[in-house]
Parts: C-alpha cells; sequence; structure tokens
C-alpha cells in the first residue's frame, strides 16, 4: 500500500497528515525542523510514494534539507491546485495538510520551482 504525505508549514509548528489508499489519516503536530519530519515519516518509509510541502517562505530551506535526507518531497503552490484548499468550508493549517496529502495520491497539482 502507497502513503501520501501532506505538510502544513508554519514557523513554529507543522501539520502533517498521511494519506492511504482506505483514506486513513493519522495527523499530527510537530516543529518545524527537517530531523522531525523525518522521524515523523519513517515509519511510512518504505511505502511512502510523495510528500506535499505548500509553497511558503520557509519552505526552501525544509524542501532542501527533506530532499538531502532522500523523502520524495514536491513543493506545490496550493491555491494553483484544482480541488484548491482555500475552497474548504473550515480552512485550517490540519484541514491544509489534509488536502495537500489527498493531491499527493490524485495528482491534481502542479509542482513549484524551489530556488
Amino acid at each position: 500500500m502507497e502513503f501520501y504525505a501532506g505538510l502544513d508549514v508554519s514557523l513554529r509548528a507543522m501539520n502533517v497528515w498521511v494519506v492511504d489508499g482506505r483514506q486513513r489519516r493519522p495527523e499530527t503536530t510537530l516543529e518545524t525542523s527537517p530531523d522531525a519530519t523525518k522521524l515523523c515519516l519513517a515509519k511510512w518509509r518504505a511505502q511512502r510514494k510523495r510528500v506535499g510541502l505548500d509553497a511558503f517562505s520557509y519552505s526552501a530551506s525544509l524542501f532542501t534539507a527533506l530532499s538531502e535526507k532522500v523523502v520524495p518531497v514536491i513543493c506545490i503552490e496550493t491555491g494553483r491546485a484544482k480541488p484548491s484548499p482555500n475552497a474548504m468550508l473550515n480552512k485550517t493549517d490540519r484541514n491544509d495538510a489534509n488536502g495537500i496529502a489527498q493531491m499527493m495520491g490524485t495528482r491534481w497539482f502542479r509542482g513549484v520551482e524551489v530556488r
């Protein structure tokens, strides 16, 4: 079974959702750091397909650090995604992370270049 993760990043905390084919959604909040993220995603390492990261001012350094740690991370601009999380009724960081994880499984997104 393949797993897809969504990360909604802010300066102090990051919300993580992991979705599989049966739509289970283990969710957690952790500090915004590459090491904490890698530890959180480690249990799904063998079946992890994609990790989506919302484009944010802090995303570039987090994207680079996670890529160096061999995490299959894709940076996306959620406002330009087909099922935009901005259209959700309850716009929270948890729901944003859930929406990003769902998009990773459906491929309804376009990655952005990280510089």
